[in-house]
């Protein structure tokens, strides 16, 4: 009984000596080639697929075209408004307030009730 309940834990370690012995066996470059092949092979699925939901709801890929387009013209704009502003900060950039002179106001005379 033992024996097991160990087995998931051994075939686990099993597996990890299996692809360690493959890992340095392998020259890197192979490596660097399969990985460049399975990524390749997930954008040619994937633009497969998209095609494919382009070409049944076309409504839905317009709205997302539009939608991006909206978001990278809002990004730009508070890209633009925070250079020229020179606040990179993420909040508000700070404004420079001028100080001013107030004419100081006279209050109203009271008039003297005739009494």
């Amino acid at each position: 009984m033992n024996q097991f309940a160990n087995l998931p834990e051994r075939a686990l370690h099993v597996a990890g000596q299996v692809g360690d012995g493959i890992r340095n066996a392998v020259p890197r470059k192979a490596l660097q080639w399969v990985e460049t092949g399975a990524a390749l092979t997930a954008l040619k699925t994937g633009g497969r697929v998209a095609t494919r939901l382009v070409k049944r709801n076309p409504a839905i890929a317009v709205a997302a075209v539009a939608g991006a387009g909206l978001l990278w013209l809002v990004a730009r704009r508070r890209a633009k408004r925070n250079e020229d502003s020179g606040g990179s900060d993420g909040g508000k950039a700070p404004r420079r307030v001028e100080a001013r002179r107030v004419e100081a106001r006279r209050a109203p005379r009271k008039r003297a009730s005739a009494s």
